[in-house]
C-alpha cells in the first residue's frame, strides 16, 4: 500500500483564507492544503466505486487493499469505527479536538507499535507547526507535509517523548491539569488519581471537580485516595496524579498537623518521593507553584507552603520532565 497525501488540513487549509487568528497570520497561503489521499494511484477518499481487489470497511473509512495492508481514515467528528479489522497498518486522523480516539484504538488493537499514525485535518485549532509537533511527539504520531507518500514501516515517534515522570506546575487556573490530561491523552489505558473532595456540600467546588470529569476520556479509570505512595507502587497503567496540593492538604487535615506535630507529614513526603523514584510506569503529577505567591499571614499557613515547596523540589529531582505552566502554555524547566 502507498498512500499519497495530497493535502493534510481542514477543509478550509492552514492558514485559513482571510483569517487573522494568531495561528494563521504567521503562516504563508496554502501552507497546508484541504485533506486529500490517493491510495496505489487509483483510489481517492472517500472510498467508493472500488477497483477489483479493494474493499471498503469501518463504515466507509477504512480500506483493505488487495496485498492485505489496511487503512483507516478518521476524520473530525467521527467516532472510533466498531467494525473494523484486526488492526490497521495506517492511521490517519484528526487529533487536534480528541487526542483520546487514538488511545481509543490502541485499547482495541486497532493500533499497535507498528501502525504509521499520521495527523490530519491540520488547522487552525492549533497554535503553530511547533505545538502540534509537541503534542503529536506526546501521542506517538507523524505530522507530514502535503505531498508526502506513506507506506506501512514508516518509522514512528517514541510515544510520550520519552518523559517517564513528568511534574507539571502552576498556578491557580494556568492550565496545568488540561496539559496533564493532554500529555497521556493518546494512551489505551490512564489511571486518573484524584486526591481531593468530591465536593459534597460544596457547589463552587463540585462544579469543578465536575468540568475536570467531564474533559477526561471517557475509558480513564478514575481512583480516590490519599495513600498516593501505594498508588504508584500498585500502578498497572499511566497514572495522572491531581493534585499534590489537595492531597498534601488531606495530608495536614489527616495527622492534625496544622497546630500540631508536622514529623508523619515529612514522613508521608518522603514515602511519596521515594515511590515515585522507584515507577517503572508512566507518571504526570500536577502541583501549585507556591514561590510566587503572597507570604502566607499564619504559621500553619507558612507551614503548608513550605511543606509543598519542598516536596515540588524533591519531586523535580526524580522526574524526567518538569514544567512550569503559565497561561496554558509549558515551559519546560
Amino acid at each position: 500500500m502507498n498512500v499519497l497525501l495530497t493535502g493534510t488540513a481542514g477543509g478550509a487549509g492552514w492558514p485559513e483564507p482571510g483569517c487573522r487568528c494568531a495561528s494563521c497570520a504567521r503562516l504563508p497561503p496554502g501552507h497546508r492544503r484541504p485533506f486529500g489521499l490517493v491510495v496505489d494511484g487509483v483510489v481517492p477518499f472517500p472510498f467508493a466505486d472500488l477497483p477489483d481487489g479493494y474493499r471498503a470497511c469501518a463504515d466507509g473509512l477504512g480500506l483493505t487493499c488487495p496485498d492485505g495492508s489496511r487503512l483507516l481514515c478518521l476524520p473530525r467528528d467521527r467516532p472510533v469505527p466498531a467494525n473494523g479489522p484486526a488492526r490497521y497498518d495506517v492511521v490517519l486522523i484528526d487529533l487536534l479536538d480528541r487526542p483520546e480516539r487514538l488511545g481509543e484504538l490502541r485499547r482495541m488493537g486497532l493500533v499497535d507499535e507498528e501502525t504509521v499514525v499520521a495527523a490530519v485535518g491540520l488547522d487552525h485549532r492549533i497554535r503553530s507547526e511547533e505545538e502540534l509537533a509537541r503534542r503529536l511527539r506526546l501521542w506517538g504520531a507523524l505530522a507530514v507535509p502535503d505531498g508526502t507518500e506513506l507506506r506501512p514501516g514508516t518509522p514512528m515517534p517514541r510515544r510520550g517523548g520519552g518523559a517517564g515522570r513528568a511534574l507539571l506546575l502552576g498556578g491557580s487556573r494556568s492550565g496545568k491539569s488540561a496539559e496533564a490530561e493532554l500529555r497521556l491523552a493518546a494512551e489505551p489505558y490512564v489511571t486518573y488519581v484524584a486526591t481531593g473532595p468530591d465536593g459534597a456540600g460544596d457547589g463552587e467546588w463540585a462544579a469543578r471537580v465536575r468540568a475536570h470529569r467531564e474533559r477526561r476520556p471517557a475509558h480513564w479509570a478514575t481512583v480516590e485516595t490519599t495513600d498516593l505512595a501505594a498508588a504508584i507502587r500498585a500502578a498497572a497503567t499511566p497514572l495522572l496524579i491531581d493534585g499534590l496540593g489537595t492531597w498534601l492538604t488531606a495530608v495536614f487535615d489527616e495527622h492534625g498537623a496544622w497546630e500540631g506535630d508536622r514529623a508523619p507529614v515529612a514522613a508521608r513526603c518522603a514515602e511519596l518521593v521515594a515511590a515515585w523514584r522507584q515507577s517503572d510506569r508512566p507518571l504526570v503529577a500536577v502541583s501549585d507553584e507556591v514561590g510566587m505567591g503572597v507570604v502566607p499571614a499564619t504559621a500553619s499557613g507558612r507551614a503548608f507552603r513550605d511543606a509543598l515547596g519542598r516536596l515540588n523540589e524533591r519531586l523535580a529531582a526524580e522526574s524526567e520532565y518538569v514544567a512550569l505552566v503559565v497561561a496554558g502554555r509549558p515551559l519546560a524547566l
